[in-house]
């Protein structure tokens, strides 16, 4: 077993550092740094909140269970912090190239992760042709936080299927 985890950490490691060496890049930087942005909760909150708002009917079902998934996934994440104490990039490796005034507690899951996708999976669910746009637009929030230094792959697969498990039974619960 010990094997196999330190298997997985290597590559967390080597997959990490790929992506974090183009840091230094001021498009990629750009793009990143904003893109980011998507999973935090100050952008989560407001989208769910304005599309609960402006929609009615359906939509409005939808965007209720997009809202209930983003805050259900939070309770997981952060007892997955707690039982997986797991420290950030920047702390592990000392070439992982971070900016100012990082996050300071634990890595695993990805929470902006876990949060992009308990809100879009509602709305891939309610109509598929959206994930041509927001499959992507997840994804590239969790490569977002490889490349800023603040979470492993693995951090991010974890998020991603933990935000994806969230959004798929709230809308099941709501919706179906």
């Amino acid at each position: 077993m010990t094997k196999i985890i330190d298997a997985v950490y290597g590559f967390d490691c080597r997959l990490l550092q790929r992506v974090n060496r183009h840091f230094d890049k001021k498009l990629l930087n750009l793009f990143f740094r904003i893109l980011t942005q998507f999973g935090g909760a100050d952008i989560t909150i407001a989208a769910v909140f304005l599309l609960i708002v402006i929609s009615s009917g359906e939509p409005r079902l939808t965007a209720i269970s997009s809202a209930l998934a983003l805050s259900a996934s939070h309770i997981p994440v952060h007892i997955m912090k707690q039982l997986f104490p797991r420290k950030r990039p920047y702390l592990m490796i000392e070439s992982t190239k971070f900016p100012a005034n990082p996050l300071q507690d634990h890595s695993f899951p990805s929470g902006h992760t876990t949060a992009i996708f308990s809100v879009v999976t509602p709305y891939i669910l309610a109509y598929p042709q959206l994930g041509l746009v927001l499959i992507p637009l997840g994804t590239c929030v969790g490569i977002s936080r490889i490349y800023l230094g603040l979470h492993f792959p693995s951090d991010i697969l974890a998020g991603g299927v933990l935000g994806t498990i969230c959004g798929l039974l709230c809308f099941c619960l709501l919706c179906l």
